[in-house]
């Protein structure tokens, strides 16, 4: 079956950091927006739900790509490919962390627990789409920016404009750098013939878009931050956050792609993590 770390490298766990402080974010406008006193318990599961879903959500990508990631020199050293983890042990996990994120939203209100197989659906359907669409980046995207909105509903169980507009700061932004990180690959998507926004505009032109997305992401977060509204802090988070979205561009070229990990990875993980400290800080100044 593998151990927990091989589990853990799979998913690649410390990526989590992407959406969880947009799901955290999501929680306290709800807690702020409608007057109400924080439970840890319901922030524990709104945690668990998170790490659940993204657990299934990439398990199920690497069992259902694992043939095509040991085709790929880049991705040839992943766990199934490798032979680290079997695919039988990855489709359990991939099940496991399903039914634990629906009971999960079950202990929270009724309506997550009726919204979660859609979206389960949305995140597993993800990795179907590059076989299909090029617009799989916004597949993506969707299922990570249910993160602030279902986060919201857990504590105020209605929908409201607030985290919706934050959903789309995650829809807009995490597009962006996933049609970015999607450039590494285009001449071997081309051969097997798998879509992707590199593969049909090119690379040039897919890093405009990538740039055009990040744009609408600096709106959002600002359509955000009149909302609230906001104080110096949550806008010393938005600034930092829209400068290293904007950053990451510096960093990545149409003909140098050598840099996209830090582009990727760090500048990005940096970004979530500041402007979720710094918004969520902002509602009890």
């Amino acid at each position: 079956m593998g151990n927990l770390s091989n589990y853990s490298k799979l998913v690649k766990f410390e990526h989590t950091i992407f959406a969880m402080p947009f799901a955290l974010i999501g929680f306290f406008f709800a807690l702020e927006q409608n007057g109400a006193s924080i439970s840890f318990k319901l922030l524990g599961l709104v945690m668990l739900c998170m790490i659940f879903a993204r657990n299934a959500a990439m398990g199920f990508n690497r069992y259902l790509d694992r043939k095509i990631d040991k085709l790929n020199p880049r991705t040839a050293v992943r766990e199934i490919p490798s032979g680290i983890l079997s695919p039988k042990s990855v489709l359990f996990f991939v099940i496991l962390n399903s039914i634990l994120f629906v009971v999960a939203t079950w202990f929270i209100n009724s309506l997550c627990f009726y919204l979660s197989p859609v979206a389960l659906f949305v995140i597993l359907f993800y990795s179907f789409t590059k076989r299909f669409t090029p617009l799989c980046h916004f597949v993506l995207s969707l299922g990570l920016a249910i993160a602030p909105v279902g986060a919201y509903l857990a504590v105020a169980g209605k929908f409201e404009w607030l985290p919706v507009v934050t959903g789309f700061i995650v829809f807009f932004w995490v597009s962006g750098f996933d049609i970015i990180y999607a450039l590494q690959d285009e001449e071997f998507d081309k051969e097997l013939k798998l879509k992707s926004i590199p593969t049909l505009f090119g690379k040039k032109h897919a890093l405009n878009l990538s740039k055009l997305l990040h744009l609408f992401t600096a709106i959002s977060v600002v359509l955000v931050a009149i909302l609230t509204p906001a104080n110096w802090v949550h806008l010393i988070g938005s600034v930092v956050f829209i400068g290293l979205l904007f950053y990451q561009h510096t960093l990545v070229k149409h003909n140098d792609l050598s840099k996209v990990n830090i582009a990727f990875f760090t500048t990005n993980g940096i970004a979530s993590v500041i402007y979720g400290l710094f918004v969520i800080t902002g509602l009890f100044v």
